[in-house]
């Protein structure tokens, strides 16, 4: 079977509102690397959108999941519970940052820890409005795509969204945008548009994601807690892409010094399994009454064994100085490139959730056509990337942090010469 036919089995069966970065259709997939179904070998610097941390099938992971079929695959905890669950939730409340009491629920997805974050933030103020930011991507449920700073695609045709969200611009300066006007515009808006006695949340990701990668810095984000302390309101930590040893920390809340009061999780938590979470407040998180939170597949036995197996591996094997490594490594590689690439205009990221940014090299505008031409050029040689931003003129790379360093240098060495391909070109 080719990749055409499939592609056409594919636009006669799914709907194409399901995109897709590329036609590779995969069979199998190891560590870092994915072979397609027709035999071809890519390196894989995209792990499912940053699910695969612990790589493609670790070990470890496969062990547990494997030993839980063996016992149950599906109960619904709501019904009849199982202590791995428990065991998972008292791990997470220890290692999500906070020294106070906490408690954690499982839901299935990213988009449904947000959901149920807002859900508990209201339950425990009383109050509606929720405040995100500019840029941000939150999921495509209807609260997560209000939440979202990003119309297109994630919510052109698709009515109104619901009501009492607000959102204030993310600081990013190489659009303008200081901390001191983001927090300026949180101040007007508090004062123009919505009664700050009315939030119940402001959610924030600590590292944009689809927007761009955008790390926020550490005096903006104490200044947020500050005025949520100020106002009652709660601080929702996005960690959904940040979070399981990305940033070089377990948590990218950890490098600031800064404690939300909920703190949402999913993809790298399961490595390849779907599991996410809530965890927050202990007080805060028993707001909502019995069974207004959870879900048939909530906290899945497949997905529960699989984290347990993943947050050993990220101590075991050291995974967050892992990513401090491949990311200063990586990074020192396209700075070496600038003067021979003048697109590039930034080169960010902490650990190893880095990213390159675009401009076209005569009108200094966001340059989407070169960061694509760059992906593709790579993904001619055996290289997967994921472009990302508001303008789409953003390349981030989301490599396992297992990836074997042979597989890691092949990866520079193909990222150096796609670059330099584009600019050619």
């Amino acid at each position: 079977m080719t990749a055409t036919s499939l592609t056409d089995r594919k636009n006669a069966a799914i709907s194409r509102g399901v995109g897709m970065t590329t036609q590779i259709y995969a069979d199998r997939a190891e560590n870092a690397e994915i072979w397609d179904k027709e035999g071809n070998r890519y390196i894989d610097f995209a792990a499912g959108i940053a699910v695969v941390n612990t790589g493609h099938r670790h070990p470890r992971v496969i062990e547990a999941v494997k030993a839980q079929l063996d016992r149950f695959t599906h109960t619904c905890h709501q019904v009849v519970p199982y202590e791995n669950y428990v065991e998972l939730a008292e791990r997470l409340n220890q290692l999500v940052p906070g020294n106070f009491a906490k408690k954690t629920i499982f839901v299935t997805t990213g988009a449904e820890a947000v959901e149920n974050a807002v859900k508990i933030a209201r339950a425990a103020t009383g109050r509606q409005a929720v405040v995100a930011f500019g840029g941000a991507f939150h999921g495509r449920t209807f609260m997560g795509m209000a939440l979202t700073g990003k119309v297109v695609p994630y919510k052109v045709g698709f009515g109104a969204m619901p009501a009492d969200v607000f959102h204030v611009p993310f600081p990013v300066e190489l659009q303008g945008t200081t901390a001191d006007q983001s927090i300026a515009a949180l101040k007007k808006l508090f004062a123009a548009d919505v009664d700050p006695n009315r939030v119940a949340a402001i959610i924030i990701e600590p590292v944009q994601g689809e927007g761009g990668f955008y790390p926020a810095q550490t005096a903006f984000l104490k200044q947020i807690r500050e005025i949520c302390d100020q106002h009652g309101i709660l601080l929702i930590a996005d960690e959904v892409q940040t979070g399981f040893a990305r940033t070089g920390k377990l948590f990218a809340m950890e490098h600031h010094g800064v404690v939300a009061d909920l703190t949402t999780m999913a993809k790298g938590l399961g490595g390849g399994f779907p599991i996410a979470a809530v965890t927050g407040r202990a007080e805060i998180m028993d707001a909502p009454g019995p069974g207004g939170l959870g879900g048939t597949y909530a906290g899945n036995p497949l997905g529960v064994a699989a984290a347990h197996a993943v947050l050993d591996v990220i101590k075991d094997e050291d995974l967050c100085n892992r990513a401090t490594s491949l990311g200063n490594r990586l990074k020192q590689r396209l700075e070496s490139l600038r003067e021979k690439v003048p697109e590039i205009i930034d080169i960010r990221g902490p650990g190893f959730m880095n990213a390159v940014e675009f401009n076209d090299a005569k009108t200094k505008l966001p340059s989407a056509d070169f960061a694509n031409k760059v992906r593709l050029k790579a993904l001619e040689k055996g290289l997967i990337l994921l472009t990302c931003g508001v303008h789409g003129n953003v390349i981030r790379f989301l490599a396992p942090l297992t990836v074997q360093d042979e597989v890691f240098a092949e990866a520079l060495d193909i990222i150096e010469a796609s670059l330099l391909e584009a600019r050619a070109a």
